[in-house]
């Protein structure tokens, strides 16, 4: 019966271009053959008529039902342009229309239907099919949305674009040809308005401004061509209003073209946008050179940030009838050519390789400098054996601010007396499996209680570098090494991952996943922003170069000591390289790392930009730490420990900073509780390692100590005044960092806490600065231009730092609101500026930690203070 009903269907539909008699004299001869053919088993009922009764019985039901066909059809209507037309249809009543046109070669012609109906009977709606040559389009009326929550946004209005149809010949006209039927189920007659249209501006030109409006039942596509020479656009979208929320997609041509909010991103490359978008394409991409620009009006506003309607009207029957109409303007204007793209990346190399040649010219004027006084020490009458003034004839400032002998010009006349033999302690000499954390003075029961107080107030250098050298040296290359190990194991899934985002992007051509600055977002290759991974290119040089700096530093410094030079042995700051090494190793990776979170910048990698960030300002307050305090360190582990802890709360306060206000309350008091320890530790001979007895942390014991002993029971001065005053200072900061983000829980956690850690090392730093002016030492030229450059590089890097492009903290089309466009070439952003001034401020930063003891070198370390 199956194959018998869709038999019946199919004659039913031919019927319709026969007359009735014809048509029942076919379907008659037809039946016959079917049962002769599907009933083999019937046979003798067949030779006994029945068959022909049957037959007779199917071909008056296919008759009639042919009959009611033809009853409810109507003869075709032929339509005009711009007309509009009205009618009514049912379940018995349907309407057709005919437009036909001539399309000129060459030229697109594109139509827009417009409709209409009363009915908001979302059960019996009224249907309309446009037919084409090439294509079937259908839409219904009401025009139902579904948002979240399962609410339903119903449009009496709708208006579409029709797919263009071109011909395959371009000099000769072509016929076009569209119907279109209306229809609906409804068993009362409803009421419905037709118009087409021809579009007059469908094609979208170069360098003009084009102005129109759309809406979730109305929305629009237009039609671009590359001109000649041209390989790249920028397609600029803007709007005054916020919301409603809109998509703009870029698709090839095809039909159907996808411009509904349920098939968009089905097709081509799309964003989600507010007030702005900006898309930039490759001719490469789109073999005809020529694309559509599609404009569709999301439903709800969720997708873009705004919050769910809760009062609406016409929600009585569970839908939702909202006014939601948006006005674009539409700027296309060709992008940057590939002598653009050179020029800048060369640039941006020059810019950096003027720092190695800038290396270079002061080495040379420093080897320049060496043998000339080399030779005037060595030509001179009255140097003898046994003096300093023969063996280290260096007095001048190394290109990379070392200056080993370097003499001032009372030094220089004394140069050729014997100098007076540092006071120095015996030192204390053991192997390679002596504790890290082993006291830095060798008296016997500091060994077995380190809580013993230091018995003396005023420390110097030579206290605190007593243990042997080759010792504290293997400690320092353990951060080193430890640096590298863990460099490769993090970059290798960084690179994978990053490389997976890129894919998934250009392939689904969803660019609301990473957060470009998309006004100045230049692609090359598989990168969708080149230039944001180029400029941090600065990081990997500069960090390469300070290696090159720091290993000579090291060599001579080694020469000096094979030599048995006094001065490299007995005077000045203890020379340790190995925070230096990897001071160079993290800002190199610093710029690795950068580069792989601009290759698709968002919420679930924005740890991969920042992690070498804290880093570099822990190793650089470790090593202000260190230069004072040779003996005394956090041992590589424990340091490393403390970053991944620290980039562990960055990961939580992401997560859990927006919305928890228990989180704030957690982190404020671990941070002011880690001051007050670290602070104690400082205080007591700079201690880092916090000891714990019996459950019960001893530091805040110590703390207790110290307030009761200073300041309740003598009220008399501290023992550590400068100590003291840096410690009372940081706390002050950090307590002030704690309460207002406590208070104001801003919302981007992993810049509040680099913040906190930039501004304790900047503190320090400063502190450092105003002890060592304080005691009567000198701050060499190098060091001095560096602190200024530092000063300054970082004052307009930070200016760059805060003009917010793009956040990954909002959502996509909020994010591309603070999109702007290139300052720097027609290349750079001002985040790329940041990332250049900001690897040249770091640079300049840890050439101060390196030079800035330089004038230390002919002091015996017993006349060095220690703060």
């Amino acid at each position: 019966m199956i194959s018998g009903g869709l038999l019946i269907t199919q004659y039913t539909d031919a019927g319709k271009s026969l007359d009735r008699l014809t048509r029942g004299s076919i379907l008659h001869v037809e039946c016959e053959v079917w049962l002769s053919a599907g009933l083999k088993r019937t046979r003798a009922m067949i030779k006994s008529g029945v068959s022909s009764i049957l037959c007779l019985w199917l071909t008056l039901i296919l008759v009639e039902r042919s009959a009611e066909s033809v009853s409810r059809s109507t003869d075709t209507k032929p339509g005009e342009f711009g007309k509009r037309y009205t009618g009514h249809v049912d379940r018995n009543i349907e309407e057709l229309y005919s437009f036909n046109y001539t399309s000129k070669p060459g030229k697109v012609d594109a139509l827009r239907v417009f409709v209409t109906a009363t009915t908001t009977n979302l059960e019996f709606p009224v249907l309309f099919v446009v037919r084409q040559q090439k294509s079937v389009l259908s839409w219904q009326v009401p025009l139902a949305f579904r948002g979240i929550y399962q609410r339903i946004y119903t449009y009496q209005d709708v208006s579409r674009t029709l797919c263009p149809t071109e011909s395959e010949s371009k000099a000769e006209p072509l016929d076009q040809y569209i119907y279109i039927d209306v229809a609906s189920l409804s068993p009362s007659s409803v009421q419905y308005e037709l118009m087409v249209t021809r579009l007059i501006n469908f094609e979208l030109q170069t360098n003009q401004l084009f102005n129109f409006s759309a809406s979730p039942s109305q929305p629009q596509y237009f039609l671009y061509t590359f001109p000649e020479g041209v390989e790249s656009v920028i397609i600029k979208v803007k709007s005054t209003q916020v919301y409603p929320c809109s998509v703009v997609s870029v698709q090839d041509i095809v039909c159907p073209v996808y411009d509904s909010d349920h098939n968009v991103q089905f097709n081509g490359v799309y964003q989600s946008m507010t007030k702005k978008a900006a898309i930039t394409i490759q001719r490469k991409d789109f073999p005809k050179g020529r694309f559509y620009v599609v404009f569709v009006i999301k439903p709800e506003d969720y997708a873009c940030g705004g919050s769910v309607p809760q009062s609406t009207q016409g929600s009585s029957n569970g839908t939702w009838n909202l006014k939601r109409e948006k006005d674009f303007q539409v700027f296309i204007t060709p992008s940057i050519n590939s002598s653009v793209y050179i020029q800048s990346t060369l640039l941006c190399l020059l810019f950096f390789f003027i720092f190695y040649l800038g290396s270079l010219l002061v080495a040379l004027v420093h080897y320049i400098s060496v043998r000339r006084k080399g030779s005037m020490l060595k030509n001179s009458p009255d140097d003898g054996e046994g003096t300093v003034a023969a063996s280290h004839p260096i007095a001048t400032t190394t290109p990379d601010g070392s200056s080993y002998g370097a003499i001032d010009e009372s030094s220089h006349r004394a140069a050729k007396l014997p100098p007076p033999p540092p006071t120095t302690r015996n030192r204390v000499y053991s192997d390679s499996s002596v504790d890290e954390e082993s006291d830095f003075d060798a008296i016997p029961e500091m060994e077995s209680d380190k809580n013993v107080i230091r018995p003396k107030s005023f420390l110097y250098v030579s206290d605190l570098s007593v243990k042997d050298k080759r010792v504290v040296s293997k400690k320092y290359k353990i951060y080193f090494w430890n640096i590298i190990t863990i460099a490769v194991f993090y970059a290798l899934p960084v690179i994978q991952l990053v490389i997976t985002y890129q894919t998934v992007v250009n392939v689904t051509g969803n660019q609301d996943i990473c957060f470009y600055n998309f006004l100045c977002a230049h692609p090359l290759g598989v990168l969708s922003a080149f230039n944001n991974v180029m400029s941090n290119m600065g990081h990997v040089l500069l960090g390469f170069l300070f290696l090159l700096i720091v290993l000579r530093r090291d060599l001579l410094h080694r020469n000096l000591v094979e030599s048995k030079d006094i001065y490299a042995m007995e005077y000045g700051i203890p020379k340790h390289f190995g925070l230096f090494y990897t001071m160079g190793i993290a800002l190199t990776m610093e710029g690795v790392l950068s580069a792989c979170y601009h290759v698709c910048p968002n919420y679930s990698n924005f740890q991969f930009d920042t992690s070498f960030m804290y880093m570099i300002a822990g190793l650089c307050m470790l090593k202000l730490y260190q230069t004072r305090h040779p003996d005394i360190n956090a041992s590589a582990y424990a340091a490393y420990a403390s970053f991944a802890l620290v980039i562990f709360l960055a990961v939580l306060g992401v997560v859990f900073g927006k919305d928890h206000v228990w989180f704030w309350i957690i982190f404020s008091i671990i941070h002011v509780m880690g001051s007050l320890a670290l602070s104690t530790h400082i205080y007591y001979m700079g201690r880092f390692k916090i000891d714990v007895s019996n459950a019960d942390f001893g530091i805040f014991r110590r703390i207790f100590q110290v307030l009761y002993t200073d300041c309740i029971r003598q009220c008399n001065r501290p023992m550590y005044m400068d100590r003291m005053v840096l410690l009372v200072l940081g706390n002050v900061v950090n307590w002030s960092l704690a309460i207002f983000g406590l208070v104001y829980r801003p919302r981007d956690f992993a810049s509040y806490l680099l913040g906190i850690f930039i501004c304790n090392l900047l503190l320090y730093l400063a502190f450092y600065i105003i002890m060592k002016l304080r005691s009567s030492e000198k701050i060499q030229p190098l060091p001095l231009f560096c602190i200024f450059a530092t000063a300054i590089v970082w004052a307009a890097a930070l200016y760059f730092f805060f003009q917010t492009l793009s956040s990954w903290e909002e959502t996509p089309a909020q994010s591309r609101e603070k999109n702007r466009d290139c300052i720097l070439l027609k290349f750079f952003d001002d985040h790329d500026i940041w990332h250049f001034l900001s690897a040249s401020a770091m640079f300049f930063s840890f050439l101060v930690l390196l030079t800035l003891d330089d004038d230390l070198d002919t002091v015996p370390r017993d006349k060095i203070p220690v703060f």
